[in-house]
């Protein structure tokens, strides 16, 4: 029987801003942390992840490589967030030039249990819990459901 290579879940290489809380366990790894934030238990942070300060991201959430997320947001509990479209029919299989960015504005909240596919949000929008986002957001408001619609404009 063979032993598997085994990877260790930890910090390493972050960028942490001020003020920041982590509760581990949690994998983060070559990303930024603005100043303020609350990274919560069992969430995954990749390496180029940029989030900005103030910013909580609750337990349970994924955020992998190409995401920036603005100041003053909320990503609740189990959020998921995809860079890979699998746009050759099959996934990228580590082809990163595949791969796809999320830009995610500020003061922006996402409910429990929403997957974030590679799309841009705008400034002051909330995403109803357990939504998928598949296009970009340009218009501020409330939005949910699978795929995400608007619900309600706001000024």
């Amino acid at each position: 029987m063979r032993e598997p290579e085994r990877y260790r879940a930890g910090i390493r290489d972050v960028s942490f801003g001020a003020g920041v809380k982590v509760v581990e366990p949690c994998n983060l790894y070559g990303c930024t942390i603005g100043e303020g934030c609350f990274i919560g238990p069992f969430t995954e942070i990749q390496s180029n992840v940029v989030i900005g300060a103030r910013t909580r991201v609750q337990s349970h959430s994924f955020v992998c490589e190409l995401v920036s997320i603005g100041e003053d947001c909320f990503i609740g509990h189990g959020v998921m967030f995809i860079n890979d479209t699998f746009a050759s029919g099959s996934p990228s299989r580590g082809r990163k030039e595949l791969w796809r960015q999320t830009k995610i504005g500020s003061r922006v909240s996402i409910g429990s249990n929403a997957t974030i596919m590679p799309v841009t949000i705008v400034d002051d929008v909330v995403i109803g819990a357990g939504s998928v986002v598949t296009k970009n957001i340009t218009a501020v408001g409330t939005y949910a459901g699978n795929p995400a619609q608007l619900l309600t404009l706001r000024r």
